[in-house]
């Protein structure tokens, strides 16, 4: 008998394989959009295993209390405003239409008053480059430059925790660890060195794949694996 592919056990939902969102801090995000500019006090910095960035938690004047991205060079105690009124310093956030050209940005968001969706992960930032009428032209840290609202907000500065990447981990088991507390499957094996049960490039020689790598698009969960429904194969 055979038995669930990995990605078919991982995709089932288990306790092995489940994100452990309870110990996260909670959900970093912008406030909710409001008329008037707020003001916030960072009262402290948090860890949370779900980002790689730290959080600044951050109490605003009109009585809430919330997560953010960190921006690096801030402090316990730093105001903060977040607003179209805001001024344009290291950890404020504004529409991307008040943000001018060249400047460096991070945690944008994708459609307005979503909290921020892009370049989050620390030590990364991104930059505007361009406006035009209805679009703002961002660079994201690939190089990719894309196109948001200019609603969207953004937050001024390099997100918090640069250089992390740097520090070796000398050790698989480090390794296994910094995987495991964000539910990432370590180690990665390629399918072609798993048993013919296991994947379905798997059997045979480790080398040599028993069957071809493009997929059909209705593939069923387990198959759906190499090229996926390729526009064209073979040589040119």
């Amino acid at each position: 008998m055979g038995k669930n592919l990995i990605q078919q056990a991982r995709g089932r939902g288990g306790p092995r394989y489940r994100a452990p969102s309870f110990r996260y801090a909670g959900i970093a995000a912008h406030p909710a959009p409001r008329e008037e500019t707020v003001t916030g006090t960072i009262t402290e910095f948090v860890h949370s295993q779900g980002h790689s960035s730290p959080l600044a938690r951050i109490a605003y004047a009109h009585g809430e209390e919330g997560l953010g991205i960190a921006s690096e060079g801030l402090k316990v105690g730093d105001t903060v405003m977040v607003g179209s009124a805001a001024t344009q310093n290291n950890g404020n956030t504004l529409p991307l239409a008040d943000i001018p050209e060249t400047t460096l940005i991070f945690n944008i968001e994708s459609i307005p008053g979503d909290g921020g969706k892009f370049v989050r992960a620390s030590g990364t930032f991104a930059k505007i480059v361009a406006k035009s009428q209805g679009t703002v032209s961002v660079m994201l840290p690939s190089k990719k430059v894309r196109e948001f609202l200019p609603a969207c907000r953004a937050t001024i500065g390099v997100v918090a925790g640069g250089g992390r990447t740097e520090k070796p981990l000398m050790k698989a088991g480090t390794a296994f660890h910094e995987m495991h507390k964000k539910n990432k499957l370590y180690p990665r094996v390629s399918g072609v060195s798993m048993n013919a049960v296991d994947h379905p490039f798997g059997g045979k020689k480790s080398s040599h794949k028993g069957r071809p790598t493009q997929s059909p698009r209705d593939a069923p969960p387990g198959r759906k694996v190499g090229m996926i429904a390729p526009r064209r194969t073979g040589r040119k």
